[in-house]
């Protein structure tokens, strides 16, 4: 298979992927697509960067039309969560791009604004709802959200949800959508708890894998430096002085030494900043 057409996507939706720029799928496209529209569950292992959202978006937004249903009041046809507010928006934005010529509605809900703007837009109902875990249970509570006709759930970064601690409302969501359902699972790593994930999540779930596990992008270059932990900031003053012109992020182990580094970088001549629990959101 070299290009969507193989895939078996329908014109219309090999029409979008052409406009979007879309040419020669992904390995993760390749391997998820064919699966899903069978209606296979899944559990796809791929870096970040790699295309899942139009493996598991495109043929989902193939099984929807092909429905031709449409959503009750404040009930939603599909449900995907990712762990963060911007994957939230980015997987919702690239939905819409392949929507523009179909019925179909895409609506994402995340933490950080009004509440009240995402319950008046899922009073219509929506068929995709892309949401983060802890905002979705907020509107569950008030009875802004119905998750029972979702026959759809898709995780995506489960493994950062983990890491996040979103364990026990996954399994609250999971028991809250529609008990006949495809579930896909996408994932960078495979933790045990993933696998325990699946083994609750998925019925007889096919497994594709693009790359080993926990392997790093190919853009990514990683070095280590052992030293004494009194030299570290100086050695990183050197390191981020041979580059004026670059953008960098450090993790410091606790909020003052997250201050204490950021005065030692402007000391030394650095535009630096830090952000930790103890500042405003703002």
């Amino acid at each position: 298979m070299t290009d969507f057409q193989s895939l078996g996507l329908s014109d219309g939706l090999l029409t979008a992927v052409a406009e979007n720029g879309y040419d020669v799928p992904t390995p993760i496209q390749k391997m998820a697509i064919p699966l899903i529209l069978e209606g296979r569950d899944l559990m796809g292992l791929a870096q970040t960067g790699t295309g899942k959202t139009a493996a598991f978006g495109l043929p989902l937004i193939e099984r929807l039309l092909a429905e031709n249903g449409k959503p009750l009041p404040k009930g939603t046809r599909a449900l995907i969560l990712a762990p963060t507010r911007e994957l939230v928006n980015q997987i919702a934005k690239s939905l819409v791009s392949f929507l523009r010529k179909t019925p179909l509605r895409v609506t994402s809900v995340v933490g950080g604004v009004s509440i009240n703007g995402q319950i008046k837009r899922l009073s219509r109902g929506t068929d995709i709802l892309v949401a983060t875990p802890g905002r979705l249970l907020d509107l569950v509570d008030r009875n802004a959200v119905d998750l029972k006709t979702a026959s759809y759930l898709v995780l995506d970064e489960a493994d950062q949800m983990l890491d996040l601690g979103f364990i026990h409302a996954l399994r609250r969501i999971s028991g809250l959508v529609a008990k006949e359902r495809q579930t896909l699972l996408f994932s960078a790593t495979m933790p045990k708890q993933i696998n325990e994930l699946a083994q609750s999540y998925l019925t007889n779930p096919e497994r594709v894998e693009v790359a080993p596990a926990g392997k790093t992008a190919d853009k990514i270059t990683q070095s280590v430096h052992f030293m004494d932990q009194k030299a570290k900031s100086d050695f990183l003053v050197e390191q981020l002085q041979e580059k004026p012109d670059g953008m960098s992020l450090v993790f410091c182990r606790t909020k003052h030494g997250a201050e204490r580094l950021m005065r030692k970088l402007s000391q030394s001549g650095l535009a630096a900043g830090s952000i930790h629990g103890n500042k405003s959101q703002g």
